[in-house]
């Protein structure tokens, strides 16, 4: 977690599951119920969590809220940047894309989250439009790597390795701590 590895002790990461990317029609009332929890406890709040399918109810909530999210549609869009992940969507319309935690929880979250362990005849259905599978790396890990190659090759797609770091989303966290530094100051 950038925070974590940034020494931001007083910034309190909260999570909903993964698995809400295969159900987006539930990931906005998950984020309001943290969004409450916090307003509760009166502290700061910054959404780093993309649209992820919701249809832009995610972001009516947060407007309604009055809370910030971090720029971008999604985590792939956070992770390589936005015209950076434009210019991937026009190279190749069917790509399925990776990020380090989807590559380490691939199996559960893609093989299992989408029934293809046990209805395997359900992957062209699912895959058969994709082209090429592209690991949107956020570390330079060759363990991650081979895990995101094995998913390429599971999914029976091309692979190709784009190494984005913390991207967008690492800089609007940047500033959301500095602007909470300021204010714990005051």
């Amino acid at each position: 977690m950038i925070s974590k590895a940034n020494g931001w002790e007083h910034l309190q990461p909260q999570c909903i599951t993964a698995e809400l990317h295969n159900y987006p029609e539930q990931i906005t009332g998950a984020v309001k119920h943290l969004i409450d929890i916090a307003k509760s406890k009166d502290q700061e709040i910054f959404v780093a969590y993309g649209d992820c399918g919701t249809g832009g109810q995610l972001d009516a909530m947060l407007e309604a809220e009055g809370v910030e999210r971090v720029p971008g549609s999604h985590c792939y869009e956070f992770f390589s940047g936005g015209e950076i992940f434009e210019q991937f969507n026009e190279a190749e319309l069917g790509t399925f894309y990776l990020t380090d935690f989807l590559t380490r929880h691939f199996d559960r979250l893609v093989i299992r989250g989408m029934g293809l362990e046990d209805k395997p005849e359900l992957m062209p259905m699912y895959f058969g439009h994709y082209k090429k599978l592209l690991y949107i790396a956020q570390t330079n890990d060759p363990k991650l790597q081979e895990m995101a190659r094995q998913a390429a090759d599971k999914l029976g797609l091309e692979y190709e390795y784009y190494y984005g770091g913390t991207g967008v989303l690492g800089d609007a966290l940047l500033s959301f701590n500095q602007r909470i530094a300021v204010e714990l100051k005051d």
